[in-house]
């Protein structure tokens, strides 16, 4: 079995920053270091968008236009845990923030890629 759990979301102003973790545990995650992890949001009444990726060592991420520049994702394979960093936070990355898992290849910035799901972390940002 495998699980993912989210942390560190709450309420911050416009401008502000946030450190969301993404915690594994389960026999699946013991082999942590072969699996690539995604970071995905969805806010009310809109898709599940791409937010991050970060390779199997955590030496490479692709990030969305939209948060480039002001978010950074990081893995820490001994901890079982990945980050992503938030700073200069705005209203329209208010949202639900999701962790996600897979083991494949390829560009990986779409929902359907991901096999493992986290039940998300609220993030609000306020003006």
């Amino acid at each position: 079995q495998g699980q993912l759990v989210e942390s560190g979301g709450g309420l911050v102003q416009a401008g502000g920053s946030l450190r969301l973790s993404c915690s594994a545990s389960g026999r699946t995650f013991s082999t942590f270091s072969s699996y690539t992890m995604g970071w995905f949001r969805q806010a009310p009444g809109k898709d599940r968008e791409f937010v991050a990726v970060i390779g199997r060592s955590g030496g490479i991420t692709y990030y969305a236009d939209s948060v480039k520049g002001r978010f950074t994702a990081t893995k820490d394979n001994a901890k079982i845990t990945v980050n992503l960093q938030m700073n200069g936070l705005k209203p329209e990355d208010t949202a639900v923030y999701y962790c996600a898992a897979t083991q494949s290849w390829g560009v990986l910035k779409r929902a359907d890629q991901y096999n493992y799901w986290g039940q998300g972390t609220q993030v609000t940002v306020s003006s």
